[in-house]
């Protein structure tokens, strides 16, 4: 009893020095105290609670900027209540869905605060699907209304939707009810709430199959503070989120928006050098971004890059993929030590954390666990493996899915939760990702993942960008194919191959390596790679 008591009280002290030190915890009135405490309680900690407690903490304090202007927390409560009451004259009761395919734009947060005020569930659509991914997965999720920007109603023709509401207008008349009209013509006054709090689908990458369904109910106060431990957002930023927000690292920090009362900058799509643009013009404290956002920016001109004094930004938070090659150090010797790169998945949420000093001092590692977050590495028997070796990753924290929406779980061993990549513990206590569990190919009889040579081509200054796939080879069995952008045709696969061969062993070099004229990406910039996998050894320069 002592001891549990003991570990109470130490968590607790780590959460308040976390949350001072973010400024989260600070003096209000007695009066915003009820209004605060009263607001959680009744609507809980996801987007209804969370918005509602700012228009209760700062009604006036501008709280969103997009292309179409400001709104203060305020406008944003009473947005999301006019449109709470729409969505519910159109049949939106608790329980149901209700899906979301919209860019970043107010839209997208206006539908998921009143989603969440119904006690309805999100289901967050990625912009990038096809139309028959799309059809798959409203056949299998079934979403009582679906909100998209105007631009998607053909990729949603072959999908069956009851009701449909247009969030984005890019046309004079729209071909349906919009989501501004909704709200003009409904009261702003609140909500009865729900007797249940809303839960959060996120759709996988599918960058190896069909996406799938990861559901979460809300977030506590711990997975905040988990991240908060090793990234020093703070209370009151400006922050741009050029993420996805269907992604989960872009609703992440939507959600971190809630408690830390940060504005949040949106623009639709990104542009590289727009991305500079925004965070410089808005004098934005921090970034949130993919890591192939940070390549295209870093492939602008030098001299567009010292145009833009990014010197008000403190924090980038990058995630969604492995940093490629010395991009984290390139990204920081043109704009300071504000580098932050997380490892994760939709899955098992946030895993370990690399801060600028990491990323200086090993490049290629993920970090360490922030706090609350067990990370264990195991082999195939499920026996933990000594720091140094390899193995599966295995992730415990606040944020593990409940399982996929259509069925099936990944793996649980201790409670920990598989992230589906392989990798190890160095010696300096910081997590290294080896590649995809399902990626490792055998060649010569010796473990090769195309991560370690993705990293080697992305060294290359010829080489924009890399991605590698295993395939049948007669002499090692298996050996990789390896597919390149470049930024000099002079350079030849001779080259590139000599290239690999002076820093790797001789049996990782590729079989052949071809070059494209950019790698296929799925929206949160992931490469497809089975998409790379179909592709025979023509270049896109053979094939024009």
């Amino acid at each position: 009893m002592l001891q549990k008591l003991s570990t109470r009280a130490s968590a607790l002290g780590v959460t308040a020095r976390v949350l001072g030190r973010s400024g989260i915890i600070r003096p209000y009135s007695p009066v915003v105290l009820v209004g605060l405490a009263r607001t959680v309680l009744t609507w809980g900690t996801g987007p209804a609670g969370g918005f509602a407690s700012l228009a209760v903490r700062a009604p006036r304090q501008v709280g969103l900027i997009d292309e179409l202007g400001a709104l203060t927390f305020g406008e944003m409560h009473e947005r999301s209540n006019a449109l709470a009451r729409a969505l519910r004259a159109q049949g939106v009761t608790e329980g149901d869905g209700v899906a979301v395919m919209c860019r970043n734009h107010r839209g997208f947060v206006d539908a998921s605060i009143a989603v969440a005020k119904l006690g309805a569930d999100l289901l967050y659509l990625n912009t990038a699907f096809a139309g028959p991914q799309l059809a798959d997965v409203l056949e299998r999720e079934k979403p009582a209304v679906v909100i998209h920007d105007e631009e998607f109603t053909e990729l949603l023709s072959g999908a069956t939707i009851e009701h449909r509401v247009v969030a984005w207008v890019d046309s004079d008349r729209p071909p349906a009810a919009t989501l501004e009209q909704l709200i003009a013509a409904q009261s702003t006054a609140d909500l009865d709430p729900p007797q249940r709090h809303t839960r959060i689908v996120i759709l996988t990458s599918g960058t190896t199959g069909t996406p799938k369904g990861a559901p979460r109910n809300e977030a506590g106060i711990d997975a905040a503070v988990a991240l908060l431990s090793r990234m020093p957002l703070r209370y009151g930023w400006r922050t741009h989120i050029a993420a996805p927000l269907f992604h989960t690292w872009g609703f992440a920090h939507m959600a971190l928006a809630m408690l830390l009362g940060s504005t949040v900058v949106l623009r639709r799509k990104f542009d590289p050098e727009e991305a500079l643009r925004t965070a410089a013009t808005e004098r934005c404290d921090s970034m949130v971004v993919i890591p192939v956002m940070l390549q295209r920016i870093m492939a602008l001109p030098e001299a567009t890059l010292a145009s833009y004094d990014l010197s008000h930004v403190k924090v980038v938070a990058a995630s969604g993929s492995a940093l490629p090659g010395d991009l984290a150090l390139d990204w920081m010797d043109h704009f300071g030590d504000n580098l932050y790169n997380i490892y994760g998945s939709t899955e098992v949420a946030y895993a370990s954390i690399a801060t600028p000093e990491d990323l200086r001092e090993a490049p290629s590692s993920a970090g360490r666990p922030p706090y609350a977050t067990v990370v264990k590495i195991y082999d195939a028997e499920g026996r933990e493996v000594p720091a140094g070796e390899p193995g599966r990753i295995f992730v415990g924290n606040s944020l593990l899915f409940e399982g996929y929406t259509g069925g099936g779980h990944k793996e649980m061993i201790d409670g920990l939760m598989s992230s589906g990549d392989v990798g190890r513990f160095g010696e300096d206590g910081r997590l290294y990702v080896e590649g995809r569990d399902d990626e490792m190919i055998v060649s010569g009889g010796e473990n090769v993942f195309p991560k370690e040579v993705e990293d080697c081509l992305a060294r290359h200054p010829a080489v924009v960008e890399a991605a590698a796939v295993g395939v049948d080879d007669t002499d090692y069995g298996k050996r990789l194919r390896a597919f390149v952008v470049l930024n000099d045709t002079s350079v030849t696969e001779h080259d590139l191959k000599a290239w690999v061969k002076q820093n790797l062993a001789r049996y990782k070099v590729p079989r052949e390596i071809v070059v494209l004229d950019e790698l296929p990406r799925n929206a949160t910039g992931k490469v497809l790679k089975r998409e790379l996998a179909k592709r025979d050894g023509a270049t896109d320069r053979d094939e024009e």
